[in-house]
């Protein structure tokens, strides 16, 4: 599966899940389940994330983290292999307790929040582990017991504010009380398996299945929130953080590399004096193909397929050995260097 971009910024909130090995379980006995707890409370004060949610089922966890460092990937790193490492230890047993990487996707303040911590909480009654007559303060292994307890009987990396306030109650008796009240009143008994799935971000919206969104999204939002998001992805593109030889190839890099693909290309237009029928009808071995192609694979995270494509450069192999010979030409041409310097430069303006 190719792996997705990691968008980290100060502040970021993000909905984290992970599974089992195999969808094997990743605690056995209550045991464990503090000393997952343990972990994700040492993850918090190392890294200093705050959590607003969390759930932690026999084979996998849900968090709603926030990240006032940006700092999700360092500290997910830690947690994770700790608890790995200390399950491993009780248990005499050696290997992964995770499977593949854990799921992360950025989550917009407000609505979108509000739904995803909800979306936590009522897990445990969507599995069936929840009867009505216990209520949801039965749900011992999750945040649930935190916004139900006085401020001073929480942990100091719950946050529970947030939550309170988008769901319309303040943290006295009564409100955290009114706060279990309201979640309740998403539960439907007759389908409990349906708690929590259904979200309407905003009036006339439709309904968003929820699990689908957080299982197959790369964010959890409106428009703008998206493109606030692939802005910051196409900062990070442009300083080279991210490279090809990463193994990135998330929904949200495809479509800011097309984007600023096409940028390079109308500049390299302009500079070479070329228009887009003068450029496919150039020979394959075209000087100025080369260059163009060059600064595309070099610049972007378009495959090779599109740019051969884009710019009517013939078969693949002959693509690529193109580009070879034109990066292998480029420190000794000075006049080359600064059309290339010129077309980075104008397609920047034009962003």
């Amino acid at each position: 599966m190719p792996r997705q971009v990691r968008i980290e910024f100060p502040g970021a909130m993000y909905h984290v899940m992970a599974r089992g090995d195999r969808r094997e379980a990743i605690v056995r006995d209550d045991e464990d389940r503090r000393t997952f707890v343990r972990t994700l409370g040492q993850a918090c004060e190392r890294a200093g994330f705050r959590v607003h949610g969390w759930v932690l089922m026999t084979n996998h966890y849900h968090l709603l983290l926030e990240t006032p460092e940006g700092n999700l990937s360092r500290g997910m790193a830690w947690m994770q292999n700790a608890f790995t490492r200390r399950l491993n230890t009780r248990h005499r047993l050696w290997g992964h307790v995770f499977g593949d990487r854990y799921k992360a996707i950025v989550v917009e303040p407000g609505n979108c929040y509000w739904a995803v911590l909800d979306y936590i909480h009522l897990n445990p009654v969507r599995a069936g582990m929840v009867e009505r007559s216990a209520g949801l303060e039965s749900c011992l292994w999750s945040s649930l017991p935190g916004y139900g307890q006085e401020p001073g009987q929480r942990p100091g990396w719950l946050e529970t504010g947030l939550g309170l306030q988008v769901a319309g109650c303040e943290d006295t008796a009564a409100g955290r009380r009114r706060f279990l009240e309201v979640l309740e009143e998403r539960v439907d008994w007759e389908q409990p398996g349906r708690a929590g799935l259904e979200f309407r971000k905003g009036e006339g919206e439709p309904e968003v299945a929820l699990r689908t969104a957080l299982r197959r999204g790369w964010f959890f939002g409106g428009q703008a929130f998206r493109e606030k998001l692939l802005g910051l992805v196409g900062g990070r593109l442009a300083q080279g953080a991210l490279r090809r030889s990463d193994g990135y190839s998330g929904e949200e890099v495809q479509e800011h590399g097309e984007q600023r693909a096409e940028r390079l290309l109308a500049a390299g237009l302009q500079v070479l004096g070329l228009d887009a029928e003068g450029l496919r009808g150039a020979r394959c071995n075209d000087w100025r193909k080369g260059l163009l192609a060059e600064v595309l694979q070099a610049e972007t995270t378009m495959k090779l397929d599109w740019i051969r494509d884009r710019l009517g450069m013939g078969d693949r192999s002959y693509c690529c050995r193109l580009i070879r010979r034109t990066r292998e030409r480029l420190p000794g041409s000075a006049e080359w260097q600064e059309m290339r310097r010129r077309i980075l430069e104008m397609s920047i303006n034009h962003d």
